[in-house]
């Protein structure tokens, strides 16, 4: 008997882990699994304004150079490496600054800010990778149909437009319902372009001699002008890998890693090698090698499936921005944004009605603007390679502070995989004019703006705290009587950032209103530097040495990935005394501090800035629903600060 339930149990823990593998094939490898559609298109494109020559030496060496940099900096520097250094189990480029700055007092202040701001360039250009994603991605797909018929051409662009609208219009019922479609139809995707591979290979099955690395050493030294203009467009095979590293948190390590061997990686090298197989067959095949790579009797089908990979990639990377701009927030390098649980029993799934229509309106026009999937992939390549230097380097800073592995080690791995990272960015750097400015731009903007923030918000919080003066002082005038007040039946709860001075909202109650509740619970919240926080942590109590007043100062706890409910947390208190005093919330009042911000004289940052940070100001979410207070029973009162 304890052998069969052993068995049985053993059998729950196949069929978990499976379920889990499969929902990471669905969500993780959708932009990387897609690849396959435009990579050596584009390399061997003659529109390209560096093209490579089609030869048979030519074919072997680009087809090894897109397989030997899949292997490092996916296999390598992703799931080998980036994916152990994780925070709580989350990863991803905002899991790496957390991290850093764990660590920030011991390096010094420059050291940290330096680092701290390659973090954040490297978050922003990912709002890069978010746009161009969708509209490369539907492109490729859709651009299927003129290989099965010509006249079609004309209809790419609008079919593209219609997709991706309704994509975006549908976020906001979430995607727990189509998630469980997502990945079957991945899987269905891999084990297709395998096949087709497979059928290429057989008919030039030499084409895998380029499996060894000297056709890409002897592409990439012997050709070196023609390889290093052509690694622009060899990135594009490892776009998405960055994805398998922001998705940690929601499946584990160990679920990517087995579906990244088990099926994604062999299914894509099958893939790269059976169009190389094609173009070698016939190099007039590389106008299309994928989708020629498919028998005219199932290529319509192949476009319906490639679009629906296409949609699922670019789901992928729309979520992926929410979470980023959600982890920003609540950091501190982008104000409180509106932010919808789309899910009940599945966590980060939200949906940010701001960021969804901005992604929409600048996808529909990089869409309209570029017009083919080629055209885009000259962009594509920076915010890629970008992302993934960025997120290579401070994996080795992690590596050395957080595991104290050895210098040398680390000087090895670093030069090496570095190395690499940078020839891929200086490749594509060579592509600034033909369009790899736009992600530096999109780039640099959200830095800009996320940056500002930070900065405007730490001179608006020298100006609260002078304006709000110390809590102790505030209530021992409550107590002697030098600030006259009512105590009037009920509890009120103020918040406030700490508590060390006196919220504004109080201060204005008692000096406008001269009242005071019975009980005032001042409630301070604190997001820490983890996804998540236990519920045993969620709340501390200080009663500030004033319990016989009816006043007490409460800090709940979040993680940065969680939804700040204040009457969930302080629901908390009443299954406790606190200091013999039971506070009832059931009908307390809660009060928020409105501040209207206003350009200064002071020289606190540029002009040009303080008008950035205002206008930023005004896509803050309502703070009473961000913390979801109940409205009937929300007073707001306001007061306005220079900047």
């Amino acid at each position: 008997m304890q052998q069969k339930t052993t068995s049985d149990s053993s059998g729950t823990g196949d069929a978990v882990r499976l379920a889990v593998v499969i929902g990471a094939l669905g969500v993780v490898f959708g932009d990387i699994g897609t690849s396959p559609i435009y990579t050596l298109q584009t390399l061997f494109n003659p529109a390209d304004p560096h093209p490579v020559p089609i030869s048979t030496q030519n074919v072997y060496g680009v087809v090894s150079l897109v397989f030997w940099s899949v292997m490092i900096i996916v296999t390598v520097t992703y799931v080998l490496l980036a994916m152990r250094a994780d925070n709580d189990g989350e990863g991803g480029i905002m899991a790496l600054i957390t991290l850093l700055r764990r660590k920030a007092a011991q390096w010094g202040g420059r050291s940290a800010a330096v680092l701290a701001g390659l973090g954040i360039f490297g978050a922003a250009l990912f709002f890069g990778d978010s746009m161009i994603t969708p509209a490369i991605s539907v492109l490729s797909a859709v651009e299927g149909l003129k290989v099965i018929d010509p006249d079609l051409d004309n209809l790419i662009v609008p079919i593209t437009a219609v997709i991706i609208v309704g994509l975006f219009l549908v976020q906001k019922r979430g995607t727990a319902t189509v998630g469980r479609v997502f990945g079957p139809v991945m899987i269905a995707w891999f084990v297709a372009i395998g096949a087709f591979g497979i059928v290429g290979i057989a008919g030039h099955p030499e084409i895998l001699k380029a499996l060894s690395p000297t056709y890409a050493l002897d592409f990439l030294v012997g050709n070196f002008g023609i390889a290093f203009f052509a690694m622009a467009a060899v990135v594009l095979a490892v776009t998405g890998a960055e994805a398998l590293y922001a998705d940690m948190g929601h499946f584990g390590r160990k679920a990517i890693t087995r579906g990244w061997l088990g099926l994604v990686l062999p299914a894509c090298v099958l893939s790269y090698f059976g169009q190389g197989a094609l173009i070698l067959d016939d190099p007039a095949n590389i106008s299309s090698p994928f989708f020629l790579l498919v028998p005219g009797w199932g290529r319509l089908l192949m476009v319906l499936l490639a679009t629906a990979a296409t949609v699922i990639a670019s789901q992928a990377v729309i979520t992926g921005a929410y979470s980023v701009a959600s982890q920003a927030a609540r950091l501190g390098y982008l104000p409180r944004l509106r932010i919808a649980h789309t899910s009940e029993s599945t966590v980060g799934q939200i949906y940010v009605p701001w960021i969804n229509w901005v992604l929409m309106i600048s996808v529909l026009t990089l869409v309209f603007a570029f017009r083919s999937s080629t055209a885009l992939a000259f962009a594509f390549g920076m915010a890629v390679t970008g992302t993934i230097t960025i997120t290579t380097l401070l994996f080795f800073f992690v590596a050395r502070h957080k595991w104290n592995v050895s210098p040398w080690l680390i000087g090895i791995g670093a030069t090496i995989l570095l190395s690499v990272d940078l020839l891929f960015l200086a490749a594509n750097m060579t592509k600034l004019i033909h369009g790899a400015w736009l992600p530096l731009l999109i780039g640099l903007t959200a830095f800009t703006v996320m940056t500002t923030w930070q900065r405007g918000r730490e001179i608006v919080t020298a100006a609260r705290e002078r304006a709000e003066g110390s809590l102790r002082e505030f209530i021992d005038e409550l107590r002697d009587g030098r600030l006259p007040t009512q105590r009037v039946p009920g509890t009120a709860v103020f918040l406030n950032r700490g508590k060390e001075t006196a919220p504004l909202a109080m201060r204005a109650n008692v000096e406008h209103n001269h009242v005071r509740h019975e009980k005032v619970v001042i409630l301070s919240i604190e997001t820490e530097p983890v996804p998540r926080v236990r519920a045993e942590d969620r709340i501390e109590v200080d009663d500030l040495g004033y319990a016989d007043d009816g006043i007490l100062h409460v800090t709940a706890h979040w993680g940065y990935m969680e939804r700040t409910h204040v009457p969930e947390a302080l629901a908390m208190l009443d299954a406790d005394e606190v200091e013999g005093r039971p506070v009832q919330l059931e009908q307390a009042s809660y009060f928020l501090s409105k501040i209207e911000l206003q350009r200064g004289d002071a020289p606190t940052m540029a002009p040009w800035r303080k008008r950035l940070f205002i206008a930023t100001s005004y896509i803050a979410a309502d703070a009473a629903e961000h913390f979801a207070l109940p409205r009937d029973r929300t007073v707001i009162m306001g007061s306005h600060i220079d900047v």
